[in-house]
Formats: structure tokens, C-alpha cells, sequence
């Protein structure tokens, strides 16, 4: 079984975000970076069926050195090889996923594997548009995985409970918080990571359809209310929640 992560290179979760002098993107300086969190999850799932089927693990990601960081924790971890796709420039998702299709459609994987998400712009695009560029069957939000003679069967959440599928190898899957524990890069694998090649290729021109016009961060939130601390401040609360606040 051939298996490709795809995988991406975000700001920390801790990280203080600034909005940059161009007022479209942020401000760089001082930031640091990490793995996004809900591929830690892809890689794992991705590492528990090479356990079980064998096979092959890649890691891929679109972007500039920084990733190389990124990609190395995913070898760390036990993932074999890692492409880099190089581009600095500034992309949207439909224009990411294009070039990541385009990489994958050359390696003839059996599974396809990203975090169902990542929080950087939070906009859930780029597994179900590359399973449309390749033509294949993807599943979101995945939280239990069963594959059996080419069947897969995926536990998925939805609004309210969960939704189980079936569907069949080649696939695109999306991995939710939930589907496993990611395992600690162990000193061995740190050792390893640092020996295993990045193979750098130039990440497929695509147009963007999306532009960034403005970006600034969200007003203040308003200092609380304090306007009585018996039940006669009743009638009032429910006033300012009717007239003011406008949730009732």
C-alpha cells in the first residue's frame, strides 16, 4: 500500500499574530511555526496501516524552506520519504490543491491522508478539491478507519452524532481529532529524520481565485456589565440582553 500525507506549516497556536505592513498577511517576524495539528493525526493514521498492510509512507507539503522543518518532524515520526513542492508565493486553496493533485497523480497512491483542516485560515478546501482533481471518493472528518480487500469503511462526525461510509481504495481521506493518538517523534527517529532525503520539485503553476484584500484583527471585546447582584437585577438584564445585546 502506497500512502501519501499531505501535510502543512502553520503558526504556533500560542503565537501572538500581528497583521503585516501590506495589511494582507501577517507579520512574520517573530513567529514561530509547527506541524498543524490535525495532520499529526493523518501521519499517525497513515503509519498505523503501513503497520498492518505494509506499504509505503510519503510526506508532502507546498511551500518554501520553512517547511523542510515540518517535513522532518513527519520523518521523525516514522514516515519514510518527503517531496517538497517550492513555492513562496501566495496561493488560495484551489490553486494549493491543484499542485498537490498534480504531484499525487504521478505516484500512484492507494490512500491520500490530510488533517481535516488547518488552522491557519480554517477553510476545510484542500481534501475534498484534490479527491475532485483526481477523480476520487474522499471522506471528511474521519475518526475510525477499517480497510478490508480494498473496502474502506470510515466512522465520520456529524452534526449531532457520527456517519459511518463505505467506499474503496484509491481514496482522499480527511483525519478528525479522535482517529488515534500521535506518537512522540522518538530519539531514534530524530536521529533518522536527519539523514532522509527532502526530494524538492517545483509545485505546478495554478491560478487563484481568491484574493486577500484586507486582514485586521477583531475589535476588542467590550469590558462586562455588572447591574445588580440580587434577583430584582432581573427585569433589567433582560432589558439590555432584548435591547442592546439583541439576543432574545
Amino acid at each position: 500500500m502506497k500512502i501519501v500525507v499531505c501535510i502543512n506549516h502553520v503558526p504556533d497556536t500560542e503565537t501572538k499574530v500581528k497583521v503585516g505592513t501590506d495589511g494582507k498577511t501577517i507579520d512574520k517576524a517573530g513567529v514561530n511555526y509547527m506541524l498543524n495539528p490535525y495532520d499529526e493525526f493523518a501521519i499517525e493514521a497513515a503509519l498505523q496501516l503501513k503497520e498492518k498492510f505494509g506499504g509505503e509512507t510519503l510526506v508532502m507539503s507546498l511551500g518554501g524552506d520553512a517547511h523542510k522543518e515540518t517535513l522532518r518532524k513527519a520523518l521523525a515520526m516514522g514516515i519514510e520519504k518527503a517531496i517538497l513542492l517550492k513555492d513562496d508565493s501566495i496561493r488560495d486553496s484551489y490553486s494549493i490543491a491543484k499542485a498537490l493533485a498534480e504531484e499525487i497523480r504521478t505516484l500512484s497512491a492507494d490512500c491520500i491522508l490530510f488533517g481535516k483542516q488547518s488552522i491557519d485560515y480554517y477553510n476545510e478546501e484542500i481534501p475534498g478539491l484534490v479527491a475532485e482533481f483526481l477523480g476520487l471518493p474522499s471522506v471528511s472528518v474521519v475518526v475510525r478507519i477499517n480497510i478490508n480487500n480494498g473496502k474502506v469503511i470510515c466512522e465520520r462526525e456529524i452534526e449531532g452524532g457520527h456517519e459511518v461510509v463505505e467506499t474503496k481504495i484509491p481514496l482522499v481521506m480527511a483525519a478528525q481529532k479522535g482517529l488515534n493518538e500521535p506518537r512522540y517523534p522518538s530519539l531514534k527517529g530524530i536521529m533518522a529524520a536527519k539523514t532522509k532525503p527532502i526530494e524538492e520539485r517545483q509545485a505546478a503553476t495554478a491560478s487563484s481565485y481568491v484574493e486577500v484584500l484586507t486582514m485586521h484583527k477583531p475589535p476588542p471585546k467590550q469590558p462586562g456589565k455588572i447591574i445588580g447582584t440580587d434577583v430584582n437585577a432581573v427585569p433589567e438584564l433582560i432589558r439590555l440582553l432584548r435591547e442592546e445585546a439583541k439576543v432574545l
